[in-house]
């Protein structure tokens, strides 16, 4: 099975390098986001899950923002109807992602496939398209070890909040919620190159501010929306005016 799914494959250093590298470029998001996984392991132990339930969230769903949405909604005893339409509504922009993917992956098998797919993050996603920008090819070898480095760090954090959250008291009161959006920045702004990028940062931000107080249980997807129309729109006049 090749492990990458391009044929212009000049430049990239070789399996081993490459396995390095992706641990390397995961890593600062991967530190970032410690605060959100013990976050998330003190509130499954505080809304009544066991530690082997709220590990096995981290385990199995493996979706920091879905999981924090899931865990409050089942501390106010919400249905299991609200978790999946809210837990769908978040995840909805790893549709985004992986219309990214599809034609480097398509021809992969399905093993494969799923295995991106499940370890398919925003930050798995950000350094890797940082690397296909580099090198102009995607290796499944780099996506793949981004993704399961993310993978074992945010479990440990997870773990950490299980444990943490049975000795300190209102642990979800120390302000780790601040990590999900400093983690968001951080993907973000280094992908600002262009003049239609910032516009659809800027759209989309001030959408989901003003959406957040009108239809909250919309902003998400309807100011990706506007971020993508207004981006898309200033991009085509770019290329009209070079």
């Amino acid at each position: 099975m090749s492990t990458k799914t391009s044929h212009n494959e000049e430049g990239i250093p070789p399996d081993g390098k490459l396995i390095f590298q992706a641990v390397i470029d995961i890593l600062p998001l991967s530190m970032a986001t410690i605060p959100w996984g013990i976050l998330c392991g003190s509130l499954a132990i505080n809304v009544g899950l066991s530690p082997i339930q709220a590990q096995l969230m981290s385990l199995l769903v493996f979706a920091g923002a879905a999981q924090l949405v899931a865990i409050n909604i089942i501390g106010v005893i919400g249905s299991t109807a609200s978790i999946f339409s809210s837990t769908f509504v978040i995840s909805s922009r790893h549709l985004l992602y992986s219309a990214v993917f599809r034609e480097q992956v398509r021809d992969a098998s399905l093993g494969l496939r799923c295995c991106i797919a499940f370890f398919l993050t925003d930050e798995m996603f950000a350094v890797t398209c940082s690397f296909m920008e580099r090198y102009k090819v995607f290796s499944a070898v780099y996506a793949l070890s981004s993704g399961i480095t993310f993978y074992v760090i945010w479990n440990l954090a997870t773990f950490t909040g299980i444990v943490a959250a049975q000795y300190i008291p209102n642990l979800e009161h120390l302000g780790f919620e601040f990590a999900i959006a400093a983690t968001f920045i951080a993907i973000v702004i280094p992908t600002i190159k262009n003049k239609s990028t910032l516009l659809a940062v800027i759209t989309s931000g001030l959408s989901v501010v003003i959406l957040s107080v009108y239809a909250r249980d919309y902003a998400l997807i309807v100011s990706t929306i506007i971020g993508m129309t207004f981006g898309y729109l200033s991009s085509i006049k770019e290329n009209k005016l070079g």
